[in-house]
């Protein structure tokens, strides 16, 4: 078996977001824009889902936008945080993605809105999914990439080299894009597809975006971070230091969040499959009307 990487404390997360519940709909802009893009992409399937999972469900606000969309007849609602499942409502229940307790090929659809970059075992997780999956079931998931909070990093790399003479980790480590599609192909989906999209969201002020990320139960749950509170000192510098390298002539300062959407699907027959190798009817050439050079030789001038 491998061995799994804790990057994240999984119990901070879950308190995190527990605090949150309560709250969560003063600061769910960016849960509920990115799940309005992952619906739209639900749209472009004529097919119909009557079963699906909404897995990481905050307080369902996912839930929300799916209704009357995609032929979703009973939705189940999942989250790691007993509090943000219990204010989803409807079909509900607390649980890990990294241990789904549901059986094999038992729905039509799975989404995921922003909660998987929370999972230490992602390669785990996506398996369990897959196999959760109908043969031909949908799974869409958006999750944070690399990019995300770029400026935030920056300055409070700055400010606590500054102030307390050595760097800990303050930022979740987000996942590349170039690593995701291997992911799926790795879990035995079919068909994967992988698209990435920016959201810049402004704010008056540092601070203020700092509070919003708890107020979203997206603080601070890597593993090694440093335990306690952190100095007044060094989040006052860090503030200045995002100010001055960041506000705009408005002074309001910038945030970005690279969001990496997945689709795929469970394998099944019917599916496309690609041709063999040397299979091909027709020619390449031919279709750019143009020569073709064995390989090996070189073009000659025109």
């Amino acid at each position: 078996m491998n061995e799994v990487m804790n990057v994240f404390d999984r119990a901070a997360v879950r308190r995190h977001r527990d605090r949150a519940a309560a709250g969560l709909g003063g600061h769910d802009f960016l849960i509920g824009e990115v799940g309005e893009r992952l619906a739209d992409r639900l749209d472009d399937v004529t097919r119909r889902f009557p079963r699906a999972l909404d897995l990481g469900c905050h307080g369902g606000q996912m839930g929300r936008l799916l209704r009357g969309r995609g032929g979703i007849e009973t939705l189940f609602q999942c989250d790691l945080s007993p509090r943000m499942a219990r204010r989803a409502g409807g079909l509900c229940l607390a649980a890990s993605e990294e241990f789904l307790p549901f059986a094999g090929a038992c729905f039509d659809l799975v989404l995921s809105c922003l909660s998987l970059h929370w999972v230490n075992d992602l390669p785990g997780a996506l398996v369990q999914v897959r196999r959760a999956l109908k043969p031909d079931g949908l799974f869409l998931a958006a999750m944070l990439g690399g990019e995300t909070l770029k400026e935030l990093r920056a300055a409070l790399a700055g400010s606590e080299i500054a102030e307390e003479g050595g760097l800990s980790p303050r930022v979740s480590p987000f996942a590349e894009v170039r690593d995701a599609g291997n992911l799926l192909g790795r879990a035995g989906f079919a068909l994967p597809v992988v698209d990435v999209d920016t959201v810049v969201v402004s704010y008056a002020d540092p601070l203020e975006l700092m509070a919003e990320l708890r107020g979203m139960g997206e603080a601070n749950a890597v593993s090694g971070r440093r335990k306690g509170l952190s100095r007044r000192a060094t989040l006052m510098n860090a503030a200045a230091r995002y100010r001055d390298q960041f506000a705009g002539a408005d002074g309001r300062v910038p945030a970005t969040f690279q969001v990496i959407y997945l689709t795929a699907w469970a394998p099944h027959p019917s599916q496309q499959k690609p041709l063999a190798p040397g299979s091909a009817r027709a020619r390449l050439a031919d279709a750019l009307d143009t020569t073709e050079i064995p390989a090996g030789e070189k073009a000659k001038p025109r």
